[in-house]
């Protein structure tokens, strides 16, 4: 069987790779001791030099090990945009492999971020973001945030045209928008009704911001191709990816002298690889997930104590990350810098919204000094 990392530009099928154990100048040592002359420089890049190990395959095992969704594969990237990206090329892809080159659509939702690549731009329900690019991608359209109704419609009208609904479990960048209950469960019964794929967009969700690991996890609902970074690392690497479930690998498997043309410089690069696996680690050792649903419940309380005394429109979040909604007569700008000139750090979405995203390992003390400077920015 292949291994969890899906590596960029080879057979998915193939099932051993040479193992770069270690590396010293112009030499190479694979896991059996044969020394080889990197005359490539890996690919193009390597000005300096090797003295490194290579971990991608651990760290692809360890995120595979923690998925939502069963028998999956880790593609890596190196950012949260070129996840996305890889993502609906791969959605595409399964389906031309399944024998449906039809099948181009991607459906994004209004409001839904997914970064700053062509594919992830064309796929935003932002506009001002998609402003003086020119032609975006072909084959993406738009329906509104939350209604499930709207969706289907759609899916019903392009059914036979569809390769993958993506989407964010929680929208983040609009300004922390949760899915209406049942939200999440219709979209997983639509994509199987019409043969779509299911992406879920977890560059902010993933890696304990809901006290689980995936927000498929807290949701319950098992999407088909997953994106993710950010929290993977902390930030401290730069470190993306895509897992891939099950649907996608026995396309992109069916035929053993298939190449996945697809890949990045950096995928799987060990420095990054590393970070991700002590920050997955400490994520673990340190209890952060039961930490993230602790700490939250405490942010939680100030801001709807806040929100009951009608100092603000109203309180949207779960768990761990909240938007603050304010009135009319309230300018998100202003409060951020009120609060930043006091100490706390927040973003400003607009000027109608706060959001607050804070580290797991935030004390009670420092929610506590959160809240009060909230308050008074807010007078």
């Amino acid at each position: 069987m292949p291994g969890a990392f899906l590596h960029p530009f080879a057979k998915p099928t193939r099932e051993t790779f040479i193992t770069v154990e270690r590396g010293s100048g112009a030499l190479l040592w694979d896991s059996d001791g044969n020394e080889m002359i990197d005359a490539m420089a890996s690919l193009w890049y390597c000005q300096i030099g090797h003295g490194r190990s290579d971990v991608a395959d651990l760290v692809a095992a360890q995120i595979a090990d923690l998925s939502p969704m069963s028998n999956a594969r880790v593609f890596f990237t190196g950012s949260g945009s070129e996840a996305v990206d890889s993502a609906m090329k791969l959605a595409r892809l399964t389906h031309v492999r399944a024998g449906h080159p039809e099948r181009r659509l991607i459906i994004s939702r209004d409001r839904g971020y997914h970064g700053t690549n062509y594919g992830g731009t064309s796929a935003q329900g932002l506009p001002l973001n998609k402003e003086g690019y020119g032609e975006l991608l072909a084959d993406v359209v738009h329906v509104p945030a939350d209604d499930a109704e709207a969706l289907s419609v759609l899916m019903s009208e392009r059914s036979d045209e569809i390769a993958a609904l993506i989407m964010e479990p929680i929208q983040g960048a609009a300004g922390v928008y949760p899915p209406p209950p049942g939200y999440l469960e219709e979209a997983r019964r639509l994509c199987d009704q019409h043969g779509a794929l299911l992406i879920f967009d977890e560059v902010i969700t993933a890696f304990g911001r809901l006290g689980t690991w995936f927000a498929a996890d807290h949701y319950g609902v098992v999407p088909d191709l997953t994106t993710f970074a950010k929290g993977v690392t902390s930030g401290y690497q730069p470190l993306g990816g895509v897992i891939v479930g099950q649907q996608v690998r026995d396309a992109l498997e069916s035929d053993a002298d298939f190449i996945l043309r697809h890949g990045y410089t950096y995928s799987g690069h060990p420095t990054s690889c590393t970070a991700a696996l002590a920050n997955i680690n400490i994520i673990k050792n340190e209890g952060l997930l039961a930490e993230a649903i602790r700490m939250g419940a405490r942010l939680e309380a100030g801001l709807k104590a806040i929100e009951s005394d009608g100092r603000v429109d109203h309180v949207r979040g779960e768990v761990a990350i909240f938007g603050v909604a304010l009135r009319a007569d309230q300018n998100a700008m202003t409060v951020r810098e009120t609060m930043l000139e006091k100490g706390v750090i927040v973003r400003a979405i607009g000027t109608e919204t706060v959001t607050l995203c804070p580290p797991l390992i935030t004390t009670d003390d420092q929610i506590d000094r959160i809240i009060d400077v909230l308050a008074t920015s807010l007078e």
